[in-house]
């Protein structure tokens, strides 16, 4: 479980607008394939401030087969597509990496699902969201050493955004919030992923073993700095055949041994007594 922290000069705030929907875009202008729209750079009605159009190179490898644009069968809960689009050829997947949206993208994504964000917010959610997405990358690199896998061939073949699904996991703390309301956080996370992480080429298995991976992000409150935004990150593989389940065991007893197991959904008033 990994906790991170986004220092800027705003206050924290999670990345994810909650804010009233608007009218979500016609079914006739969405991909069928995804449910996506297709996000231009374009700057959106009634917008009043400019965006930059920068998009920005991950250091998360892309997995040659992925699927192209509209054409993923995992629709992202993240407003747009990652991989590249439109025909900037330098950037378009040159280096064989995912990546992220530029704000005028996120911010043309965000007016489509019907969220209200601020526009000078959009740089800041941008920031956050690939802090996120890298730090999870760096989360599962470090699960999948632990595996035996050869790290240096990891891609992320796709992703799934479920932000309104929990998982079995967070539901769990959810009780033990309810059980134990002094020990535990009742926050749900704000958001869940789910990684598909391909491993890479064996005579096993040429192809690449696909890995999917179950990331939920909290938001936590720090009161040591306002102006830094602080989360939780509980990545894990998902426990679908009996090599994950070694695998999550044998991290489950590491996290006991060290008394990190659950520390990061710890009520905060309990965690800053244990500062």
């Amino acid at each position: 479980m990994a906790q991170s922290k986004f220092s800027d000069d705003k206050p924290a705030v999670c990345p994810i607008p909650h804010g009233p929907r608007g009218a979500m875009a016609p079914e006739s202008e969405l991909n069928p394939l995804n449910n996506m729209p297709h996000l231009s750079q374009d700057r959106a009605p009634h917008q009043k401030m400019a965006l930059s159009r920068e998009r920005v190179v991950s250091s998360i490898p892309r997995a040659s087969t992925s699927a192209a644009p509209g054409d993923s069968p995992y629709a992202s809960s993240c407003p747009v597509d990652h991989s590249a689009m439109g025909k900037d050829k330098d950037k378009e997947d040159a280096n064989g990496y995912w990546e992220y949206p530029s704000p005028q993208q996120f911010y043309n994504a965000l007016v489509r699902k019907g969220w209200e964000t601020p526009e000078e917010s959009v740089d800041m959610v941008v920031m956050i969201h690939n802090f996120l997405n890298e730090r999870a990358w760096q989360e599962i690199i470090e699960w999948e050493k632990m595996a035996g896998s050869d790290v240096s061939k990891l891609q992320l073949a796709r992703f799934q955004g479920r932000p309104g699904t929990l998982s079995p996991r967070a539901r769990m703390f959810g009780w033990l919030a309810w059980a134990f309301p002094d020990r535990f956080s009742n926050e749900p996370p704000f958001d869940r992923h789910d990684w598909i992480v391909r491993r890479g080429p064996t005579e096993a298995n040429p192809e690449g073993e696909e890995v999917r991976y179950v990331i939920d992000y909290y938001s936590r409150e720090d009161e040591s700095d306002e102006n830094e935004a602080s989360f939780n990150l509980d990545v894990r593989p998902a426990i679908s055949d009996l090599s994950s389940a070694k695998l999550r065991w044998k991290k489950l007893m590491q996290e006991y041994e060290s008394g990190e197991l659950f520390a990061p959904f710890r009520d905060q008033s309990s965690s800053s007594d244990a500062k």
